[in-house]
């Protein structure tokens, strides 16, 4: 399977990315690239709109299929997933 992938520019208001920053810099993201990619994976993933290929029942397994990897620390936290995922 190939994956393309396409390139985006945003402009930011300066307060809004300065507040981004420190999140990334906060929750461990690589860059703000990876935040704002996660942002719209969940974004799409949540509100089972634009992509019906995951069921809400499946969504809700996941989050406790990851609740309870974080709680018995097999993983630090989503971005561990995320990380391993890409």
């Amino acid at each position: 399977m190939t994956s393309t992938s396409a390139q985006i520019n945003i402009r930011l208001p300066a307060r809004l990315q300065s507040t981004t920053e420190q999140y990334v810099e906060n929750y461990g993201y690589r860059n703000i690239q990876e935040f704002i990619l996660e942002a719209i994976r969940d974004k799409i993933f949540r509100d089972n709109k634009y992509d019906e290929t995951v069921s809400e029942h499946e969504i809700d397994l996941i989050e406790r299929l990851l609740a309870v990897s974080i709680e018995k620390g097999k993983v630090k936290d989503q971005n561990d997933i995320i990380k391993a995922l890409q």
